[in-house]
C-alpha cells in the first residue's frame, strides 16, 4: 500500500468568491487585463496550474489507501475481481435496501471491501 500525501489539501477558490455572494467559489482563471491575480502579485491568491498536481501513483486514492469504484448492482461487483487489493466498491446513493443487501452479500464471497456498507441497511431498535 503506498502511503499518500497530497500536495495541496486546500481548494483553489475564485478571486473576489469571498467578497461577493454572486461570484461562486468554483475555480475561474482570471482573464482580466489589469488582474493581480492573473499578474501573480505578491499577497495573492495562488492560481491553480499543471505544478500542484498529485503524484501518479497516489491520485485518486483515498485515505485507507484504496480507489473507490461505483457500484449500483452485483455484476459490476465481478469488475473489482481482479483489482480487490486496490479498489474498494462504493454502493451508490440511489440503490436500494434489498439490492443493497445482495451486493454486500456478494461481496463477502468475492472478497471485495464495501466503503459504505453500514449505509442504509441498520435497523432502527426502540
Amino acid at each position: 500500500m503506498v502511503r499518500v500525501i497530497k500536495k495541496k489539501t486546500t481548494r483553489f477558490n475564485r478571486h473576489f468568491s469571498d467578497r461577493y455572494d454572486r461570484v461562486g467559489a468554483s475555480w475561474r482563471r482570471p482573464k482580466g487585463i489589469d488582474s493581480v491575480v492573473r499578474r501573480k502579485w505578491r499577497g495573492q491568491i495562488r492560481m491553480a496550474n499543471i505544478g500542484y498536481g498529485n503524484a501518479k501513483a497516489t491520485r485518486n486514492v483515498h485515505p485507507d489507501g484504496l480507489k473507490h469504484f461505483n457500484v449500483h448492482n452485483e455484476k459490476d461487483l465481478e469488475l473489482l475481481l481482479m483489482r480487490h487489493t486496490t479498489h474498494a466498491a462504493v454502493i451508490g446513493a440511489k440503490v436500494g435496501k434489498r439490492n443493497r443487501i445482495a451486493i454486500i452479500n456478494r461481496a463477502k464471497e468475492l472478497d471485495i471491501k464495501i466503503v459504505n456498507e453500514k449505509a442504509k441497511v441498520r435497523t432502527e431498535e426502540n
